[in-house]
């Protein structure tokens, strides 16, 4: 899937994509798919796609797959070469912060997470999550 002539990327569109690929896991593999592990990808794919708008620069682009019948592999890019940090929860005052969340619930969820560096500039995030 890519954002180029279709607007801006939308954490729900990766959602959908999501949704439709487990969906149609279903039909060529017969096997059924967890409910709980499908919330698990959605929820990865809304971490990933929020962070590339609030951090990245925006989503460039974004591909989600099935992987071996049992896994959604959900990639996403951003025009930022930062890599992802885990924030303190507390500021200098002690303060709680907001956000800073996400990165550590991807590490968590994902059996696999990749940070690759694009040729033209920016970060590609790729994270395998089991549905199965």
């Amino acid at each position: 899937m890519h954002c180029h002539g279709y607007g801006p990327c939308r954490p729900s569109d990766v959602r959908g994509a999501i949704r439709r690929a487990v969906a149609g896991r279903g039909r060529t593999t017969g096997g059924p798919y967890d409910e709980e592990a499908l919330s698990d990808a959605l929820l990865v794919a809304s971490e990933l796609t929020t962070n590339a708008i609030l951090h990245g620069g925006g989503i460039t682009d974004f591909d989600v797959d099935v992987v071996d019948g049992s896994a959604v592999r959900v990639s996403v890019s951003d025009r930022s070469d930062r890599l992802p940090v885990v924030s303190d929860p507390l500021d200098d005052q002690g303060r709680r912060r907001t956000g800073g969340r996400g990165w550590p619930i991807v590490c968590r969820l994902a059996r696999d997470v990749r940070v690759s560096g694009l040729p033209s500039g920016g970060k590609r995030i790729t994270a395998v999550v089991p549905v199965a």
